[in-house]
Order: structure tokens, then sequence, then C-alpha cells
């Protein structure tokens, strides 16, 4: 009995160290604690891994000489002179496994140095060549090229932690790069997650040649998991290969959710590299570009054009989309070798700057003979100019060519803001949301459509702005004139500006300049939000989705019914009362957690409740979930009443269940969008909050609409994994669903249907569809959403 206690309690003292794999104390406690004698072993063990690693540590050395006197023409390897490293050894028996094989050169490190002086006094004197090191593997004391192999089990995914990021995985694979020998070999035993993939794949893209392999599972072990190894091998080429995988799919070991998983990124990743491979517009990294992936970065070479991705966890606070551009010949005298131009996620989609032909007009404008462009988003919004230029630095001047004189120091210009003028007009704070600001804005630029159905000189834009989310705009509304109209002199002399205005070129100006912060009080004094025109491009796409059930808004129209649309999250309430005014058919509730919202929508956007819209200040999960239990209560009510008289479509015992002209329930939800933002941004996701996306609420949501019902979820995240996590999820609960990807936003607006929906080549007699059941003051304005459209793609 006591030792039993005894063995509860040591088991109940290791799980207290496993809290945070990236802990050397952790591990210190926990080694100290399970002793040298007890191994541990991460994922597969020796028998399932002898006869694959023996192949391929055999042949990471390069070849002894073909033996002349044997007769074999094959060369042949010495085990003990290929050189090993194992990281994040640990007390794991896998290397005392291969000493015992015949690879004598072995280094073991491992940052916890309880766990080495424990494994070097246990093999000491059976197995005296072999090392143990000290050594935190995310920074090794290891020069260039020093191993033939690098044998990986389960230290990438410990390094991997979802909540700490890819940092010390970054740190730790471009140590591996470093040290590898040409033509050596990097072995990963993983479980393959889609947050490491997303990590491995293109660290390994340019240079290596990638292997996949599932390790067998133990004959008699009931294991979840399949562990799988991914190998690459240095090659130092520059052709992208695509990765060779030697899984049997249709085993059984790979047919669970995690194997399905490991198959889609995969495919992603073989896409991207297919992409590379013919010569597509797409980005790099930083160390692609130095192996040589678009030539030699230490030269100029007029004319070359190169995008790509900028920082990294672990060397910059925030990525960057970047474009490197070498100015031609004719297009000096050049005052600067390299310079530096921060555009604006403001402008970033203007054609001066988003396009090959307006980058090289700015190219032309620099001086420089190299350029570097910075186009912002919204990931790099919450960090100041001064933030931006210091976290930069170091990282152009990697970027810089190799005769441009060290200590010079690279320029920094950028394109203004594109606010003209801003005015903030109400702050507020509250404990649900945080700081609000309402603010209004003129913009330096509108799109040339707009600026020519406004007869305004000036065009006036407020904005709602939630500043827990990195400072991003929520909310974005029109503001007109109201008052004596003016004259069509008048009009047309300012629409004449107004397009002359938007044909100029981008302002440029130094770094460190600074926008007006005020407006006229006067001119704002008349201003009015206008409900019929929507901002916002992912506002518009939610609208373009309704092309999935316009045959069925058709429908209900026609026979004089209603919709009934669920919006959560109002925000400044833009998108309800724009549906409100162009959807008459749609009967709107809108649930908003956070009374502060709805009050600011009201005194500031002009957003008003009628019998058609109406606003719920209460928890949108809570709202959906108590529709799907109240239409079982009336399904249940419906059944025990049919005993009773019901001739007159009442039912006997009271219940008030409002039947539509066609005959529906109106318990059932038509439309759900949801367009949330999230509070925790460690989840990976913008928008909307986790809750809003896991599977037990998408079960409630397949639940609560109706046969023909659409789903539509306001998606903005930048991770691919966090996104295929999403999508998987919907997947799992709906068989039909779409996706529209705005080119110059990272929202993605997703629709999930429960019915089968319109083919593709249906959507142009659908859209047709949704044309005639819009109504706007102004038609022309719905163009947008018609365009909107012709970017939904189907998900397979």
């Amino acid at each position: 009995m006591a030792k039993k206690q005894h063995s509860i309690k040591k088991q109940e003292e290791l799980l207290k160290t496993l809290g945070d794999f990236t802990s050397k104390e952790n591990w210190d406690q926990f080694f100290t604690i399970r002793g040298s004698d007890d191994s541990f072993e991460w994922y597969a063990e020796w028998p399932q891994l002898r006869d694959i690693l023996k192949t391929h540590l055999s042949s990471s050395s390069p070849p002894l000489e073909s033996s002349a006197e044997s007769g074999r023409d094959t060369p042949h390897v010495a085990l003990e002179e290929v050189r090993i490293l194992v990281p994040g050894c640990g007390n794991s028996r896998l290397s005392e496994h291969l000493y015992d094989l015949g690879f004598r050169n072995i280094t073991n490190v491992d940052f916890s140095k309880v766990v080495i002086s424990d494994m070097l006094r246990k093999n000491v004197r059976d197995r005296p060549e072999m090392k143990w090191r000290v050594m935190d593997m995310t920074s090794m004391q290891f020069v260039n090229e020093s191993f033939d192999a690098i044998l990986d089990k389960g230290g990438l995914d410990a390094l991997m932690e979802p909540k700490l990021g890819p940092r010390l995985g970054n740190e730790y694979l471009s140590e591996v790069k470093r040290i590898l020998k040409v033509g050596g070999k990097f072995i990963c035993l993983t479980l393959a997650e889609c947050h490491v993939l997303e990590l491995l794949f293109p660290k390994f893209r340019f240079g290596w040649k990638l292997s996949l392999y599932a390790i067998p599972q133990k004959p008699s072990g009931n294991h979840k998991l399949q562990t799988f190894m991914v190998i690459a091998e240095k090659d130092n080429s520059t052709v992208v290969s695509q990765i060779s995988s030697f899984i049997d799919q249709s085993s059984t070991e790979c047919s669970g959710s995690q194997a399905r998983e490991f198959f889609k990124a995969l495919e992603r990743e073989n896409e991207v590299r297919s992409e590379y491979s013919r010569g597509s517009d797409i980005f790099h990294s930083l160390e692609d570009l130095k192996l040589g992936s678009k030539g030699n970065l230490e030269e100029l070479n007029p004319g070359r054009r190169v995008q790509l991705t900028l920082g990294e966890p672990g060397l910059s606070r925030f990525s960057y989309k970047a474009v490197i551009l070498d100015a031609q010949q004719e297009s000096g005298p050049f005052m600067y070798h390299c310079g530096v131009f921060l555009v604006p996620k403001t402008r970033a989609h203007e054609w001066l700057f988003s396009s090959e032909e307006g980058q090289w007009l700015v190219v032309e404008s620099s001086k420089a003979a190299r350029l570097v462009m910075i186009l912002l988003d919204s990931s790099n919004s919450n960090g100041s100019m001064d933030d931006i230029q210091k976290d930069l630095s170091p990282l152009v001047k990697q970027l810089a060519p190799g005769d441009c004189d060290n200590g010079a120091q690279i320029p920094f210009m950028a394109a203004s803001d594109g606010i003209k003028q801003r005015n903030i007009v109400h702050k507020a704070t509250s404990a649900l949301t945080g700081p609000i600001i309402v603010d209004d804005v003129i913009y330096e630029k509108i799109d040339d459509d707009l600026s020519h159905r406004i007869p305004f000189n000036d065009v006036m834009f407020r904005r709602l702005i939630f500043q827990r989310s990195e400072g991003l705009v929520q909310s974005e509304a029109l503001l007109l004139r109201e008052g004596p109209h003016e004259t069509q002199i008048d009009i047309e002399k300012k629409r004449t500006q107004s397009a002359s205005k938007s044909r100029r070129k981008g302002n440029q100006k130094r770094f460190g300049s600074h926008a007006v912060e005020s407006l006229n009080k006067a001119s704002r004094s008349n201003m009015k939000v206008d409900h019929n025109y929507l901002a916002s491009s992912y506002h518009n796409g939610i609208i373009s989705g309704f092309i999935l059930i316009s045959s069925y808004l058709e429908r209900i129209s026609s026979a004089g019914g209603s919709v009934k649309a669920i919006v959560i999250g109002l925000g400044a309430g833009l998108l309800p009362m724009f549906l409100h005014k162009c959807l008459p058919i749609l009967e709107i509730e809108v649930v908003e957690l956070d009374p502060v919202v709805l009050d600011v929508a009201r005194d500031y956007f002009s957003f008003g409740e009628d019998k058609h819209l109406k606003v719920h200040i209460t928890d949108g999960i809570k709202f959906v979930r108590e529709i799907v239990n109240f239409e079982a209560a009336d399904a249940s009510t419906t059944d025990c009443g049919n005993e009773n008289d019901t001739s007159n479509g009442n039912v006997s015992n009271g219940s008030s269940i409002e039947v539509h002209a066609d005959g529906r329930s109106s318990n059932k939800i038509d439309i759900l969008i949801i367009d949330v933002d999230s509070s925790d941004l460690s989840s990976g996701l913008t928008c909307p909050a986790s809750e809003f996306v896991e599977e037990s609420f998408l079960l409630t949501v397949k639940y609560s609409l109706s046969e023909q019902g659409l789903f539509v979820i306001n998606l903005v995240s930048r991770s691919s994994a966090v996104k295929d996590k999403v999508f998987s999820r919907l997947q799992t609960v709906f068989s039909n669903i779409f996706s529209l990807q705005l080119e110059e936003d990272l929202n993605e607006v997703i629709f999930a249907l429960n019915d089968s929906p319109i083919e593709e080549n249906q959507f142009s007699e659908a859209c047709d569809a949704l044309a005639r059941l819009l109504e706007l003051e102004k038609p022309e304005w719905s163009q947008s959403i018609i365009d909107g459209t012709k970017l939904i793609k189907r998900l397979r």
C-alpha cells in the first residue's frame, strides 16, 4: 500500500512539472523526480524506429571508396563516421540504441543539467565515445556545418507551445540549418500538428529536399496519435522540389482527423511549391533570398522585383509584406544605394502601391538604386511609425546591396497615412469593450468610383474604433451633407475637382510628418450617416453571399413572406441598417453584448430600431441556443397539441407560433451572421471570438437554421493553421461551405449551408436574382455587392 501511494505521489509531482515544455526549471525537476533509470520516450519506440533510422542515417555520411577486392561497385559507409546530433535528448534511450547499432559519433544536448549529468554517468563506461553537452537547442555552440545528421524526437514539438507562438521553434530550426553539412539530413519525429508544419515546411523550402514517412504503431499499443517522420536533406539548390510522401493514406493508421489535417497541410505546401516552380509572383522569405532563390542579393540587378515576407518570430516584433525593386539604369543618377518606403494600411490597396507599374513609378521618384517597399497592414497597426522603423532597420540592412557603404544610414521614406483631416468626435470606455473612439476623417484620396458619385470635393467618413483590437477600424460610414441642394454647375465643378484630385500620385513625405488633426465644426454640423452605402468591403462581401440563397429569398418575397435574419455583433449598426433599407423582406434581430456600443451606434451613427429591426442586449451564443431550445419546445408542444383542434392553423394550448405566408414557422433562422471581434488575440483569431467557431456552437447553429438557411462568419486571422481548424470544424458540421477572400483585407467571409446550394455555374442567374431583390435609393451602389459574387468559391 505504501509503495502504491508513493507511486501515485510521484506521478502527481511529475504532472506538475509538465505545464510548460519550454521551461528549463520544469525539466530539471521532472528528471530529478523520474531519474535516469526510468527512460521517457516521446512518441515512437526503438523497435518501430530501428530499420528506418539505420537506413537514413547510413546515407547521411559521405561514402567511403568502393572496395575493389570485394568486387562491389557500390560505395559503403562506416557507421562510426556518421556525425549525429540529438538535440533535446532528455533521458530517452534512443542514442544508446543507435550507439549499440554501430553509430559511435553521437553528441547529445539538453538544457537540463540534471538529465545530462545522469545520462553521462549512466553511459560513461558502456558507451565511452558518446558525448553529452548542456546546451540550449535554440542557440547551440557548434561551428557551421558540424554534423552529418540531426535527429529530433519530439524536440521541435516541445518548443512549439501554441501560447508562445513559433519564436523558439524558428530559432531552433535556424540553428539546425546552420550546423548541418551539405548532404546531411535533419530527421524530425513529430505529431505534425498544423502550427508545427506551418513553420517546418516553409523553413525547408529552398535548398532542401523533404520526404515524409509514417512510423508504424506498436502492435500491442493503443495509440491515438500517429508519429510522422519528416526528413530534410540539405542540398543548397535554388530549385524548389515537391515534398515526397511515402505514406499510405489508405492505411488505418492514417485515417483519423490528425492524418487528414496532415495531408491537407502537405497538399497546400506542394501547391505553394508548384507556384514557385512556375515562377509565379509569390512571397519569398528572407532565408529563401539569401539562398539565392531570386539571384544574388549582394548585387544590383536592374529591373528585378521580388515580393517577400520580412521579419519572423524571435527576430522582429512584426512581420511585414515587402517588395524589393532594383531600379533601371536609366532611372539614375541615384541619391541612395538603398532606401525604404513605408506604405500605410489605408493606402496599400491603391494602384500606385499595389500594382507593379505603380511601384516602379515610386522607385523612380525615390532616387534609390534599390527600394524596399513595405506594405503595412492591420498586423502592424499597434506600433507607432518610430516602433516600425526601429523594428525594420536591422532587417532591411540585410537587403542592402553588397557595395552599399556599411556606415551609411538607409533612409526611410513614407507615403502619407492617407488621412487629410481628422477630428475625434467622441471617446468612451466600456467595461466590456474597453476604450472606444468615434472620429470623422477626410482621406487624401478615395476610389474613383465613389468620387464620381458624390458631388463634394472632400468626402467625409465617420469611423468606429475599438482600441483593444490593435486600433483597427471596426466600422466606417459615409457622411453626407444635409441642407439646400447645390446647383448643377456647382456639382459638376466639384466633380471635376474630385476626379482631378483622385488622379494625383500618392503624396510622398519624409518619415515623421503628421496629418492634420482638425475639421471645421461648421462643415460637420449638417452631416448625416448615409445608410445607402457600405464603406466596408467585407460588409458588401457578406451580402454578396446572399446569392447562395437568392432563389429562396425571391420565392419568399413573391409569396409575401418575410425572412428571419440574426446579426450577432452590432458595431456601428451599419450592416443591419443597410440590410433593413435594401432588403425589406428581412425581419432583423441584432444581438449585442455591450450596451455602450448600442448607445454609440444610436448617438453617432444614426442607428434606429423599428418593428422590423430590433436589438437584444445579451450574449450571442446564449441567444442562438435559446432559439434552438424554444424551437424544440414548440415542436414538442405542437405534437401534443395534435390531439386538439388545429383546423384553423392555431395550436389550441395557447402557444404563439407565428406562421409566415408560405407556411414556415418563424422560430427557425434564415440568415445568421457572426460579425464580432475577439478580445483574446492570443487565440490567433481577430474575428470572431473563438467560442463562435467551437464545434458545439456550430452544431447549435446547424439546428437553428431553416432548411435553406445561410450561416455567415466574418473570419480574420493571419494564421493559416488557425483558419484550417475553423474550416475543419465547419466541414464536420456543414456539407456546403463557400468562401469569399477579400483581396485588400485580411477578412475572409465564410458561408455555410445545410441544404444543397446552387452550383457555381448558376451564379450568374443567382446574381441577377439578388440584384432584383436589392432596393437601393442609388442602385449603382449595389455594384460592389455584385462584383463580390465573382470572388465566391466553394471549399472542397
